[in-house]
């Protein structure tokens, strides 16, 4: 599957809409990159919360592709990143998003099948407004 194009620089709406489209799509690591070019282009007092969606996102990957030991490392390291954050940050639901990784992580390491543990679309969070769906 083609790479998202590098270094694009969206504001932080569009950052989140694209990267929520890519997430209902079934494509995280492409969200991933969208992430990563805010983390990188934007604000650094914005870079935590770019950092650990970034993570949450390829967290999402790894378990989709069956790799539970990173894919929950992972996911738990993006939800550390952010539950920190002050209130919700562009709309982003962060107390939801951190419950969802948190949530995620524990069924996909009590996984030990190596059959990919969960469906990207299925599994995929709400990243603005009413949190989980």
């Amino acid at each position: 599957m083609e790479r998202q194009p590098e270094g694009v620089v969206r504001s932080p709406a569009e950052t989140v809409r694209e990267a929520q489209r890519l997430l209902d799509a079934g494509m995280p690591f492409h969200a991933h990159e969208v992430f990563e070019d805010a983390w990188k282009s934007g604000p650094e007092a914005a870079a935590p919360l770019w950092r650990g969606l970034a993570q949450l996102a390829v967290g999402l990957t790894h378990a989709a592709r069956g790799n539970a030991v990173g894919g929950a490392r992972l996911l738990r390291r993006g939800a550390a990143g952010i539950e920190e954050l002050d209130g919700g940050p562009y709309g982003i639901d962060v107390p939801g998003l951190v419950r969802w990784a948190r949530e995620l992580a524990g069924r996909v390491a009590h996984d030990g099948s190596g059959a990919p543990a969960v469906d990207p679309v299925r599994e995929a969070p709400r990243l603005a407004g009413g949190g989980l769906e």
